[in-house]
């Protein structure tokens, strides 16, 4: 596949969740802009700018206009662990965005939908379709499991059932994390073509602080496997 990108951003929220990344890289510049460090080189033959951008859906947002201001990428990739929401998703497993969701965006008093965000006048943000497919190819191509839908963001870390029911209710969601619909959000309002990447690192219940620390490193590698995968048939 020819790729139509010329540079892609990939974010992370933790280091964990780049490391591999960052260490594959080639031909690597670092400029640092407020707290973010930005790292651009090569990666699987692909033009590329890396960073941790740090957790939370506000660094998410820096980081991915920063990127896209400062650095030009044509688009972006963010990469990491989730929650699952759906019992077709185990730990392990990726959660490829169809689109994302802000559950904590709420101005519902005044008449709208939960999760709408105003400016964009939307609730869910698609993903690039292309990128979602590529995302696919290469986990079927590995033989991993996966499952494309919404993805949901929020500045919590769920770990209890009634919070997890509402938001796959609300949403339709398959997974829950804390940066990939601020991403989107950036890169829908700048034009620019985004997917998440999400592998399952607990259940999203209360189980969750238990399961975590656990698999958060083997589910974020298996991400960034992903990642480099695609990066690598584009």
């Amino acid at each position: 596949m020819n790729t139509k990108f010329k540079k892609i951003g990939i974010i992370g929220a933790m280091g964990v969740e780049i490391e591999a990344l960052a260490a594959a890289m080639e031909n690597v510049q670092r400029e640092t802009f407020g707290r973010i460090e930005l790292r651009s080189g090569t990666l699987c033959g692909q033009q590329v700018v890396l960073a941790k951008c740090g957790v939370g859906k506000v660094f998410a947002a820096m980081c991915a206009q920063t990127m896209i201001l400062r650095c030009g990428v044509d688009a972006i990739i963010n990469t990491g662990v989730a929650g699952t929401l759906s019992d077709q998703l185990s730990i392990g497993d990726i959660a490829v965005s169809a689109d994302v969701v802000q559950h904590d965006m709420d101005t519902s008093p005044l008449g709208d939908p939960v999760g709408l965000i105003s400016g964009l006048n939307i609730v869910h943000m698609p993903a690039d379709p292309a990128l979602a497919d590529a995302v696919e190819a290469a986990i079927t191509a590995a033989g991993g499991k996966y499952l494309r839908g919404t993805i949901a963001s929020g500045d919590q870390f769920i770990a209890g059932e009634a919070k997890k029911a509402w938001i796959r209710d609300t949403f339709g969601a398959i997974a829950c994390e804390m940066e990939g619909a601020a991403v989107g959000q950036v890169c829908t309002a700048n034009g620019v073509p985004f997917a998440v990447i999400r592998a399952i690192s607990d259940g999203g219940n209360e189980e969750s602080p238990m399961d975590y620390p656990t698999f958060v490193k083997m589910a974020a590698a298996r991400s960034a496997d992903v990642v480099q995968a695609v990066l690598a048939n584009l």
